[in-house]
């Protein structure tokens, strides 16, 4: 019997959730100028509402993550994006600064744990050679999906006001949450549409979708190779949160752009990152068999990375053209989402069954960057009347070190292995 093909479905929802995740957030970085001026809010301020979402974002990861492990990722995905959606709506409602910290940190507690949770289904539900694809394609698609949202959003304030757009972007999720509980099985042979071919095939990884309350926290917490993990996506993310919160405002004053002109030039690092993530899912396992080794190709994979990101970065800001400019950090972002694939396969490859819990502590500490990332920047611009290269130049510095980290992290020993 040809096995079904069921499983590709699981990418299929990863896909649209990881464009639904990011369009929302990107619509927030979009709005920042006209929420600033309506609410009358300083750039430290509104840096510090940035900051909101990812820190509930990163203080919930873990226990999200952590609930995929012992519940199933089902009801948790599911209540997941009932809550952002909600939130996203809400955030429309703001009448200060003090309201939209809260709703920005609702909406992140209400999002944490999507993509740990989107993690462990693809460790229950396909086999060890489809995830670097599988994972290729949901950061390629998260990445599009905020890529085109200025100018989708700038269409959007045509006809509506920031708060009726927050309102129509938060519907959406609606939609994702009815098709997915209907479909979605977290054990593959639950799901009547899976034939005994495809059961069969699925036999190997079906174990991780078993509940386990049990997490090794102790052997988490002293394994150090987990430690340089989690300090390498911190660094990664750091820089990262420029293009989605920043990047439209220093396209307006730095580069002096209008804001349907810097709507476009906005999606380049997104789309191009897009295009990292794309080619390294396709790319790693080839690699893998070439160098005779998952470690060492995951290792010049991801310093690659991060030594051309801080290159590219760096060739950025000392381009006046703008076009080049933005080119050149289209490359710094491309090179950013090569580590993506590699950093989201070792959660898979470390945790097995304890995918989700890995997983979620990785994402928290790049959320933990984007919480101090985008606030910083509101510091610095703050205290440097708008100098936006120096703020740039701290995004290279952190890109070095994330460079050295992954000498230091075995990303195929599963914590439980005896």
């Amino acid at each position: 019997m040809k096995p079904t093909r069921q499983r590709y479905w699981v990418i299929f929802f990863a896909v649209t959730l990881a464009i639904l995740s990011y369009v929302d957030r990107v619509v927030m970085s979009q709005a920042a100028k006209p929420i600033s001026a309506e609410l009358h809010l300083t750039k430290t301020q509104m840096g510090s509402v940035f900051s909101a979402f990812a820190l509930a974002y990163a203080i919930f990861e873990v226990p999200s993550g952590w609930l995929g492990d012992i519940m199933g990722p089902r009801r948790v995905l599911v209540r997941i994006v009932l809550w952002w959606s909600s939130f996203t709506a809400l955030t429309g409602t703001a009448w200060s600064l003090g309201s939209l910290r809260v709703i920005q940190l609702m909406f992140g507690a209400g999002e944490a744990g999507g993509f740990p949770n989107l993690t462990k289904a693809f460790s229950s539900w396909l086999p060890m050679n489809e995830r670097s694809r599988a994972q290729g394609f949901m950061w390629t698609f998260a990445r599009w999906g905020g890529a085109f949202t200025p100018p989708l959003v700038i269409f959007t304030f045509h006809y509506m006001s920031w708060r009726y757009a927050f309102v129509c972007f938060g519907a959406l999720g609606l939609v994702w949450a009815f098709f997915f509980h209907r479909w979605f099985r977290d054990k593959p042979a639950d799901n009547p549409r899976v034939n005994e071919a495809e059961r069969t095939l699925l036999a190997e990884v079906s174990q991780n979708a078993s509940s386990h309350a049990d997490v090794p926290w102790r052997k988490i917490l002293r394994n150090h190779s987990l430690w340089f993990l989690w300090l390498q996506y911190f660094c990664l993310s750091f820089p990262w949160y420029f293009y989605i919160t920043w990047l439209p405002t220093y396209l307006q004053e730095h580069r002096h752009q209008t804001p349907a002109a810097a709507s476009k030039l906005a999606i380049l690092p997104l789309l191009c990152g897009g295009f990292g993530a794309l080619l390294c899912g396709f790319l790693m396992p080839r690699l893998a068999r070439a160098m005779g080794s998952v470690t060492k190709s995951r290792r010049a994979v991801t310093t690659f990375a991060f030594l051309s990101a801080a290159g590219c970065l760096t060739l950025s800001i000392r381009t006046e053209a703008v076009l080049p400019a933005m080119l050149l950090m289209g490359l710094a972002s491309f090179s950013n989402d090569l580590d993506m694939t590699p950093s989201w396969n070792t959660c898979m490859d470390v945790g097995g069954k304890y995918a989700g819990t890995i997983a979620g502590s990785m994402n928290m500490m790049g959320n933990l960057a984007g919480f101090a990332a985008p606030w910083i920047g509101g510091i610095i611009l703050d205290h440097t009347h708008g100098d936006w290269n120096q703020f740039l130049y701290v995004n290279v510095a952190v890109y070095l070190v994330g460079a050295t980290c992954w000498s230091f992290i075995d990303p195929v020993t599963p914590i439980d292995a005896e």
